[in-house]
């Protein structure tokens, strides 16, 4: 098979099979065929992952954070210098083209070995001076830490959740998606490759059992997951009963707002983005687009002429600008979605139907679609879809876009597009968002913190502020004179 790697694991630095698990197809979204066959978690393999997480965290720690560091640097440079294997991987993984993987994926997850390797040596407390007396802090790792990844993003994830992490002096514990189960099997490889000791980075495969035993585990003290918010849910309840620390970065139903003053260009292109880049798979999409009224004609006119232009084929032709959706039941979902808007009295605009392309007959083609006259109570408008599904809705002024924006369980993103600077930041500001941009969108670059509000998740991914949920802190008070004691 095409893709078929060493074997199902990564445990202790090395690969390991067990065959009693069952089977994971691994599917190439773009013609249907199986590339790889890997075997679920068993209770073993779980118990030797953590046993592993262990003691190789024991290890880890005790290492300096300049070490650490120099290691994290190093797998970053090797992902780097394979970064087009590495796509093509993606690629075959996830469906998306090789047009998108070879910039935006292994590369992300480079940026952030490389960004967290640098802050390594820098993750330390503060002294304070009481008088004579005085405290100081350390920030301590957590411990063993697990991940449980998404398919959208399977490589960016791996590292996006390792490096903060392990840069803190944790051990990890990734779950792919067993949609996507190949990339963060190279990612453990290259760490370890580049120097990182036996058991702090583990790989283990499995559905969604296998996320709920490792969740629960005894020995383990953190949960991050990107996934759905009701998976978050039991995430996070399974989190609470442990005392577990967690992170989720969840869905979301992110409003993009085009004023009449915008660069109509610009709002196109980046409500493109924020809906057709990886066939509209990523959690951020701003997917309810609303223009301004007096903007719209102008504003639907340059969109449908766009979309309709977009190159969409074979994944592996650099030239393709839109793949396939992930799977058979991604594609099902995002159809129904489509016969959803249509009976809600949306309309179609341009798109909605199912692709069948030669020599990919058997692929989950859809083409990018957008409705238009989509009103707030529609489906189409207040449910995550997570494919190629733009709905653009109308609007008059200021406060009353913002009302609409907000309306809405979801948090996790927000745009603006203006000329007006001013009223970027005081409509950004009301938004109840926690990943913003201003004339963009979905630019995620690791130095910014990237999560949601309300639904959309817990804590942060990304820049310092992942430092905060990758350590804790130890106040420890020293005395310089005799003890004050009235007994």
């Amino acid at each position: 098979m095409k893709a078929q790697p060493e074997a199902s694991h990564f445990i202790n630095g090395a690969f390991v099979e067990d065959t009693d698990g069952k089977i994971i197809e691994c599917v190439y979204p773009a013609t249907g065929e199986v590339i790889a066959r890997l075997h679920s978690a068993t209770p073993a393999i779980i118990e030797q992952a953590v046993t592993a997480a262990v003691e190789g965290q024991k290890v880890w720690a005790k290492m300096t954070g300049t070490e650490r560091g120099r290691i994290l640097r190093r797998a970053a440079d090797i992902i780097r210098e394979r970064n087009r294997p590495l796509s093509e991987l993606e690629t075959y993984d996830t469906g998306k083209p090789l047009q998108e993987t070879l910039v935006a994926d292994a590369t992300s997850g480079a940026d952030a070995l490389e960004y967290f390797g640098g802050l390594a040596a820098a993750i330390n407390g503060e002294y304070i001076d009481l008088g004579g007396d005085f405290v100081y802090t350390r920030r301590e790792p957590l411990g063993v830490c697990v991940g449980i990844g998404a398919w959208n993003y399977p490589t960016q994830i791996a590292c996006w959740k390792g490096a903060p992490a392990l840069a803190c002096g944790n051990s990890m514990i990734f779950k792919p998606s067993e949609t996507t189960p190949l990339c963060a099997l190279e990612v453990a490889k290259i760490l370890h490759e580049a120097g990182l000791p036996a058991g702090v980075y583990n790989v283990v495969q499995g559905y969604g059992d296998v996320g709920a035993a490792l969740s629960t585990h005894a020995e383990v003290d953190k949960v991050s997951l990107t996934g759905s918010v009701p998976t978050g849910q039991k995430v996070m309840a399974a989190a609470a009963a442990g005392i577990r620390h967690v992170t989720m970065e969840l869905g979301g139903k992110s409003p993009l707002i085009v004023f009449d003053d915008a660069n109509l260009d610009d709002a196109v292109g980046g409500a493109m983005l924020g809906n057709f880049y990886s066939s509209g798979q990523v959690c951020s999409n701003g997917t309810r687009v609303f223009v301004q009224r007096s903007s719209m004609d102008a504003f639907l006119e340059k969109l449908i002429t766009r979309t309709e232009a977009i190159s969409i084929g074979d994944p592996q032709d650099e030239a393709t600008q839109m793949g396939p959706l992930v799977s058979a039941a991604q594609r099902d979902k995002v159809m129904e979605y489509v016969e959803i808007g249509k009976a809600e009295g949306a309309r179609l605009a341009t798109g909605g139907n199912r692709l069948t392309l030669q020599g990919m007959e058997n692929g989950f083609f859809v083409e990018p679609t957008i409705f238009a006259d989509v009103t707030d109570d529609m489906r189409i408008a207040c449910e995550e879809i997570f494919g190629p599904v733009m709905s653009v809705l109308t609007f008059h002024n200021e406060d009353e876009v913002i009302a609409r924006a907000n309306d809405t369980e979801f948090g996790l993103s927000a745009g603006v597009f203006t000329s007006d600077l001013t009223r970027a930041h005081r409509v950004i500001a009301e938004l109840q968002a926690g990943s913003c941009w201003i004339n963009t969108y979905n630019l995620a670059p690791v130095e910014a913190p990237f999560g949601g509000y309300k639904r959309s998740g817990v804590g942060r991914e990304n820049s310092r502020a992942a430092i905060e949920y990758y350590s804790q802190i130890k106040s420890v008070y020293v005395a310089t004179g005799p003890v004050d004691s009235p007994y």
